[in-house]
């Protein structure tokens, strides 16, 4: 069978299927698939992992303790605190800011210029 008629071929999902049972049976192996249908390891490995019993893809497991489990819930606690007073630090600052402002354009004197040196 040549490559362009390998390319052209298409194998219908209850054949994979059967195909992966046999090789998860151990009837047949993969490289008897390969041999006698052509086709290639990377598809029969495609197979195995849409339609075998045994997923390949890795799971990743977390495990901690309840004492880190507490920490964590304690330290994005004390993350959200920080940037509530961070927040409530820069009002201030804005506030402050737009005084001298208000109080520069008012009594025409440049406050920020005259204070900013070394007291």
């Amino acid at each position: 069978m040549g490559v362009s008629e390998r390319r052209r071929r298409h194998f219908s999902d209850s054949f994979k299927a059967e195909k992966v049972r046999e090789m998860e049976s151990g009837i047949t192996r993969p490289y008897q698939i390969h041999r006698m249908y052509e086709v290639s390891y990377t598809s029969i490995s495609r197979w195995m992992s849409k339609f075998g019993s045994v997923k390949s893809k890795k799971e990743r497991v977390i495990v901690e303790t309840e004492s880190d489990t507490a920490r964590l819930l304690e330290l994005r606690k004390q993350v959200a605190e920080l940037e509530r007073m961070l927040g409530q630090k820069q009002i201030v600052i804005d506030f402050q800011e737009k005084m001298i402002g208000l109080a520069e354009e008012h009594y025409g004197v440049d406050i920020k210029k005259k204070f900013s040196g070394k007291p």
